[in-house]
């Protein structure tokens, strides 16, 4: 029993993993990066910048939105729950071109610690 214990207050111990920074900028007509590559369960911070004008930036099916201003750093956090490919893209109109602003965040599983093959 105290070895059960014991494993279970290691676990409790395990630190969480850093967040991940990823910077993006807003351009009339595109995102920079174009593709986010995160792991399940890291949390991220986006860092979103317009090098031009008002843009919108949404992940539906991770519920994120939020507006990006020029000249301001807007930012927007979470915490992978699940491995796949959700789309991204702008949703505030900015012109012919705007709805080929989109991207994709890649979710990839966690890779486990010390594990080896």
């Amino acid at each position: 029993m105290s070895f059960v214990l014991l494993g279970l207050a290691l676990l409790a111990a395990e630190p969480a993993p850093p967040e991940r920074v990823v910077h993006l900028t807003a351009r009339r007509f595109t995102y920079s990066p174009e593709t986010i590559e995160v792991e399940e369960g890291v949390p991220v911070v986006l860092e979103l910048t317009s090098l031009d004008r008002d843009h919108g930036f949404t992940v539906p099916e991770l519920g994120l939105r939020i507006d990006v201003e020029p000249g301001k750093t807007a930012r927007v956090r979470f915490v992978p729950e699940k491995a796949g490919t959700f789309l991204f893209h702008c949703d505030i109109f900015c012109g012919t071109g705007h709805e080929e602003m989109a991207g994709q965040i890649v979710v990839a599983k966690r890779k486990e610690a010390g594990g080896g093959s």
